[in-house]
């Protein structure tokens, strides 16, 4: 004989199963949730120094080098030994230069200063002289 059905035409030992196969699911998803969000504090929004000094570094060293790189494919172009080289370098360091200065002013305006720091005179100070 077949088994007793329930308002939803299904067995009654699916049900049960169902119920606990649902309660399941749920405690796995708030676990999940619970460790993206320990996972998500624990990451800080902002990069760390190490992670700073890398990108600078990084910025500096690779316009250096597409200069010279530059130079060097310049000087075998022309048959022009040094020169092309030398001031292709010294353009590479000066565009180093500015892409430092452009990454840390971008850094700089994406970390808010911490609340309660000096930013020097404000403009009312200035103008009480």
């Amino acid at each position: 004989m077949s088994k007793p059905l329930d308002t939803d035409g299904r067995p009654e030992s699916a049900k049960g199963v169902t119920r606990d196969l649902a309660s399941r699911i749920a405690s796995a998803k708030r676990e999940r949730d619970i460790e993206d969000y320990k996972a998500s504090g624990e990451a800080s929004p902002e990069m760390s120094g190490m992670a700073r000094g890398m990108r600078i570094g990084t910025e500096f060293i690779a316009a250096i080098l597409v200069g010279a790189v530059i130079g060097y494919l310049i000087d075998l172009g022309l048959g022009s030994s040094p020169w092309g080289l030398l001031i292709m370098l010294m353009v590479g360091f000066a565009a180093g230069i500015l892409n430092v200065t452009r990454v840390v002013a971008q850094m700089n305006a994406a970390s808010p200063p911490p609340p309660g720091s000096d930013m020097g005179p404000d403009v009312e100070d200035e103008a009480d002289k």
